[in-house]
């Protein structure tokens, strides 16, 4: 199915939401519940929902007596292999009170690449949908190197969504949707819909979050949105503070059409990772 607008997420049959570090982490770990129920509520809706989960390596930092994002690789290997843990705990915590399961999955880039890798990963995550399980995705920091990662989260999610065939893709931010510039500089407009193919060359996007756990960005979500609407996915950039609102279909956030005559992989094919699209 083909979304037209952000008013068809509502009851829509699968949808992929990703959150980042910087809402669930620190100060933000409370939002976890809110966040979960504004994914109960679409699941109660009938809709097959798929969470991609940042927040292992900033979740585990305080275990590690850590103040700030380790730099180095086996510091991060080792902050996720806790944090993963206690993030999936507190997730299956908060999905509790709703009667609802959710299923660990781990993937790297390089599972996106390899046929057989890819072709169980669609496998397994189709099965706990069957099975009413919530999948939380998450890229496998612990045996991840740079020269194999997503670099972020965003990237992750269009890909999984491209997986799995699903209909939409939430991405949550920080803000409530994207602006033709950085939102504190005078003159930033919002942007409200972004037609498909549309040329934002013009507009100024941040490639960084201004924080110590975050690795996105403006930047991110928009090269991650336009990979995803590429393959005729429709995707909605917002607050997580909005979640429930993008996931009832209101007027919320920026909304990026997808391409109305894309084909969606089939179960044997490639996912497409490669993100020729301009940001």
């Amino acid at each position: 199915m083909t979304l037209r607008d952000r008013s068809e997420l509502r009851g829509v049959r699968r949808v992929v939401v990703k959150v980042g570090s910087s809402s669930i982490s620190g100060e933000n770990s409370a939002k976890i519940d809110p966040i979960v129920r504004g994914l109960a509520a679409a699941h109660a809706r009938g809709t097959e929902v798929v969470l991609v989960s940042s927040g292992a390596i900033a979740t585990g930092m305080p275990f590690l007596a850590l103040d700030s994002r380790p730099t180095d690789l086996a510091t991060q290997q080792a902050a996720a292999a806790v944090g993963q843990n206690v993030l999936i705990y507190r997730y299956q915590q908060a999905l509790r009170e709703f009667g609802i399961v959710a299923g660990q999955v781990l993937l790297t880039a390089g599972d996106f690449e390899d046929p057989t890798h890819r072709s169980n990963a669609r496998r397994a995550m189709e099965r706990l949908l069957g099975l009413r399980i919530l999948p939380i995705v998450n890229e496998n920091d612990t045996v991840a190197t740079h020269e194999i990662r997503f670099g972020d989260n965003d990237r992750l999610a269009a890909l999984v969504a491209q997986l799995i065939g699903a209909d939409g893709l939430v991405l949550l931010s920080d803000i409530e949707c994207l602006y033709t510039r950085p939102p504190q500089e005078e003159g930033a407009e919002p942007i409200r819909t972004v037609p498909f193919g549309a040329d934002l060359r013009e507009f100024e996007f941040g490639s960084t979050v201004v924080n110590s756990v975050g690795t996105g960005g403006a930047a991110t979500k928009v090269s991650a949105a336009r990979l995803a609407a590429s393959a005729g996915v429709g995707v909605l950039v917002t607050s997580a503070d909005l979640i429930d609102e993008a996931l009832s279909g209101a007027d919320v956030g920026t909304w990026f059409a997808p391409d109305e005559v894309a084909v969606l992989p089939l179960a044997t094919g490639p996912v497409h990772t490669a993100d020729k699209l301009t940001r």
